[in-house]
């Protein structure tokens, strides 16, 4: 019988920040950290099938995301939040050392524990975005309708959101965000133009799963969830970019992300070898931006066997 995913909040560095986990810790804990549009929810998979495997699997819902708090509206939001809270949610849970996965901009607070405290993570797993040792300019070589570059105008993306109800919002996302092909409008549309309700979903996206996520973002609202990805203060301070810890890249081939020119660069240069000694990259060939909830269980059978290959105890 499966085990029930259990939700708490913690007091989180003056933020309480929703938690979900399930699963007792008898091969170690995995913190699954989510991107946009995502939440906890988007790790159920993954969750059930760590605890089944023997581990405790960990997913907050970031900060300003879901149920946790989200930070003053004066405060600006900056990356280096992200992995401070997971440093922060590993101690509120006596977690001396944990797998950390992370998907899109889950990612960066994976890879900057693990570079800062090499000591709290026994491997990193990113989904979809390779390593950079510094700021990437993502939207330098794009047009003027490309989604990041839209959405990083005050106002633009809260007022195109804004024409509809957060089911239709959170229903263009996935749609947009599941296909192979760079979101980008004419200059006469907005992103949420994309795409309309005669657009079907993903197969593998249900109306339930959609329910879930609209009734999150009606609690927490797209402002700070926009603002953290896309506008977030860049992290300055310098650290010793090489991974003292096994990195696993896990892309999908028809996710839209590797397209961006500086991710396509980054790969193709093979840059990721440089910083991380112990890397494995594997790729799944019909995935796209959302794959762990696509294919779960070609993700879930890498990831396994990723830990096993690492053991906490090693």
């Amino acid at each position: 019988m499966a085990q029930e995913i259990e939700h708490t909040h913690l007091p989180i560095r003056g933020l309480n920040i929703h938690v979900a986990q399930v699963g007792k810790d008898e091969l170690g804990t995995v913190v699954f950290l989510h991107g946009f549009p995502e939440i906890w929810y988007s790790w159920r998979h993954q969750m059930r099938a760590a605890a089944a495997a023997g581990y405790r699997a960990v997913a907050p819902d970031c900060r300003g995301y879901g149920l946790s708090d989200r930070p003053p509206e004066n405060e600006e939001a900056a990356w280096k939040d992200l992995a401070a809270d997971v440093l922060a949610i590993l101690d509120a849970l006596d977690v001396p050392k944990a797998f950390l996965v992370g998907k899109d901009f889950g990612a960066a607070p994976a890879y900057e524990l693990a570079l800062r405290h090499p000591e709290r993570a026994r491997g990193v797993v990113p989904l979809g975005i390779p390593f950079s040792p510094g700021p990437m300019s993502l939207d330098d070589a794009m047009p003027e309708g490309f989604y990041i570059k839209r959405w990083r105008e005050p106002g633009r993306a809260e007022s195109d959101f804004g024409r509809y109800d957060t089911r239709r919002v959170v229903r263009t996302i996935y749609v947009l965000f599941s296909r192979a092909e760079i979101p980008v409008a004419e200059e006469e549309q907005e992103i949420m133009d994309l795409a309309d309700l005669s657009t079907p979903l993903p197969e593998w996206f249900t109306e339930e799963d959609l329910g879930a996520y609209a009734e999150l973002y009606e609690n927490s609202g797209f402002r700070y969830p926009l603002q953290m990805p896309y506008s977030s203060a860049q992290d300055t301070e310098p650290v010793d970019a090489r991974f003292q810890v096994p990195v696993f890249l896990v892309m999908g081939e028809k996710d839209y992300c590797p397209k961006f020119p500086e991710l396509e660069a980054a790969m193709k240069s093979g840059m990721m070898e440089k910083f991380a000694p112990d890397l494995r990259i594997a790729y799944i060939p019909e995935g796209s931006h959302f794959v762990q909830e696509q294919l779960p269980e070609q993700v879930n059978e890498l990831l396994l066997g990723f830990f096993k290959d690492n053991p906490i105890a090693a």
